[in-house]
């Protein structure tokens, strides 16, 4: 009938999202890759004809071209493209001896590791001390910036490009520091990590990161100071150099289905930018108070300009790697004269509360999809009540109790239909019998039926469609919050980001599904009744690869459901006596 068949439908919806969304990612046509010539750039010889950074790939040693400040009431000028200018000139003042190796500085707080190269103050590694890479090595932390080998390089550049030829303090340039080594001593506030350049006709400047205690965000600022006789024009740039490959997407690894790549917020929106897209390769665009980052499963590199002042972010792709970069306007330090340029940093876990203090929407790094506005505020929620319980899983269950709790009276009135429907079952099914052979007035004869004894054929549906969004929205909790990652329950749940490693929680919820069915009226078309029948076994299998937060959502769920339908369905029973007598 078409009331079963709607809910049949209804029910294979939230079954068949998923595997939909994987098929469209894993066998959508390919965009071709973009590469440009590379056969006469330093490192051509590198495998997959992308240069290599280590011996002198052209994305990481070009310096962005200043775009002037606009003119009140006029259009940003989009500047020249990156590249443009060229290496800036190192005087013998700041040079090191052509062939050494790099020099590194090592910084430690208590959440970092950090290495900053002083060849440019280039961050080149950063170990996350609180977060393990894998549960079962807890001293082997999540490493975000590495330049062990090509197919994992990943830094993060800074520097004031300059005009021509003139030396500046670029990337490229050459830094000097006191000191080899600094910790943030107990009880401090924040420590300071001072890097020095000159060009040895009176410009200095000094390049200084700054660390809290806790906290994953690094105010970078650069300290001016021109005692030359000239003015000299300079533009702020930051820019993350990072290898890249093809997404492979596996249905039994849940993580891959997680944004890897650049991103860019306008001030107004935020884009995910994909690299292998010929369009979005050279993406160019001039705003105030943005950001962009690059995006990992858990954890984000962003970079947070100065705000209100026009930057103009920009894409860069080679082979496989990509440089996504924001350039400030230009400004001029006259004679004799100090400036100062701050801009912020963020590399770390995806920390909500702290990513919503650094720059604006930079929460938006964590990606919950089409449904962020039910997703944020169910985050916000689990959130609170984690802080009261102390436990995830704990804060599922509660959470999942509320929102039935919030649709209860919706779910009653639904429930009550389903009753009434299993009361008339034996009336429909004498019914069936004897307009078997007609359809239509098989059809005419149930309507009449659902009339005189006021049910609404539909109302079974509407609690599954207020769970399937619901459904969707704890799934990219689940799977992009990093509170989660890791995230211990009960006994053998140790990790609630990740499938149940024995498979315990998806049989549990397989046999309440089944409990749930045989409670409900059975469909009146046998064969729909079949694959009623048969559908907890499908889910069982499907969710048993899913995170176990999210199988958890879903049997306390339909453990809830169920006692409410047995409640409902005594009611019921209890009237239709009352009735009868």
């Amino acid at each position: 009938m078409p009331n079963i068949r709607t809910l049949l439908w209804f029910a294979l919806a939230a079954m068949l999202f998923f595997n939909y969304e994987a098929w469209m990612k894993d066998y959508a046509p390919p965009e071709a890759p973009v590469v440009t010539d590379t056969s006469s750039a330093p490192g051509a010889a590198n495998k997959g004809g992308s240069p290599s950074p280590k011996t002198g790939g052209t994305l990481g040693d070009t310096v962005p071209t200043a775009a002037p400040a606009p003119l009140a009431g006029t259009t940003p000028a989009v500047p020249a493209a990156v590249g443009a200018t060229s290496a800036p000139v190192v005087t013998p003042t700041n040079a090191e001896a052509a062939g050494d190796a790099p020099k590194l500085i090592s910084v430690h707080t208590d959440v970092f590791n950090v290495e900053i190269n002083l060849k440019g103050g280039e961050l080149d590694s950063a170990d996350l001390l609180r977060y393990p890479l894998h549960k079962d090595t807890p001293n082997v932390p999540v490493r975000l910036f590495s330049t062990a080998d090509d197919a994992g390089y990943y830094v993060l550049q800074t520097g004031l490009a300059g005009v021509g030829t003139e030396a500046a303090p670029t990337h490229l340039a050459n830094w000097t520091a006191t000191q080899s080594s600094y910790s943030l001593e107990p009880g401090a506030t924040e420590l300071q990590v001072p890097l020095s350049w000159t060009d040895g006709h009176g410009l200095t400047v000094t390049k200084t990161f700054t660390f809290k205690p806790g906290s994953y965000v690094v105010n970078l600022s650069y300290d001016i100071r021109n005692e030359s006789t000239e003015p000299r024009q300079f533009a702020s740039y930051s820019q993350i150099l990072r290898h890249w490959e093809p997404a492979k997407r596996s249905y039994f690894d849940v993580d891959t289905y997680s944004f890897k790549g650049p991103a860019v917020y306008n001030g107004q929106k935020k884009q995910d930018l994909k690299v292998e897209d010929a369009e979005e390769s050279k993406f160019s665009e001039t705003a105030t108070n943005g950001w962009l980052a690059s995006l990992q499963h858990h954890f984000v590199a962003a970079i947070v300009p100065t705000p209100d002042e026009a930057f103009t972010y920009r894409l860069q792709v080679q082979g496989h790697q990509y440089l996504v970069s924001a350039t400030g306007p230009e400004f001029t330090v006259a004679p004799g004269a100090d400036t100062q340029v701050a801009e912020k940093l963020f590399f770390g876990p995806k920390l909500q509360e702290q990513l919503a203090a650094t720059g604006p929407k930079l929460q938006l790094t964590v990606d919950y999809g089409r449904l962020t506005t039910l997703s944020q505020p169910l985050f916000v929620v689990l959130n609170w009540v984690h802080g009261v319980v102390g436990n995830w899983g704990w804060s599922i269950i509660i959470v999942t109790a509320l929102i039935k709790l919030i649709f209860f009276p919706l779910s009653q009135a639904s429930g009550r239909s389903m009753a009434k429907m299993r009361a008339v079952g034996p009336r429909m099914k004498q019914i069936q019998e004897t307009f078997k052979d007609d359809k239509e007035k098989l059809g005419r004869a149930m309507m009449e039926l659902y009339k005189k004894e006021k049910i609404n054929p539909l109302a079974g549906c509407l609690p599954t469609v207020i769970q399937i969004p619901f459904f969707i929205s704890f799934y990219w909790v689940l799977l992009e919050s990093v509170e989660m990652r890791q995230a211990p329950f009960l006994l053998w749940i140790n990790d609630l980001s990740a499938r149940d490693p024995y498979f315990v929680l998806p049989l549990l919820m397989g046999g309440a599904m089944f409990a749930q069915f045989k409670l409900n009226p059975a469909p009146a078309d046998p064969m729909q009744a079949k694959i009623m029948q048969f559908m907890p076994l499908v889910m069982t299998g499907m969710m048993a690869w899913f995170p176990s937060g999210l199988v958890l959502y879903w049997l306390t769920n339909t453990v809830l459901s169920i006692a409410q339908q047995w409640y409902v369905n005594r009611v019921v029973l209890a009237e239709a006596g009352k009735k009868s007598n």
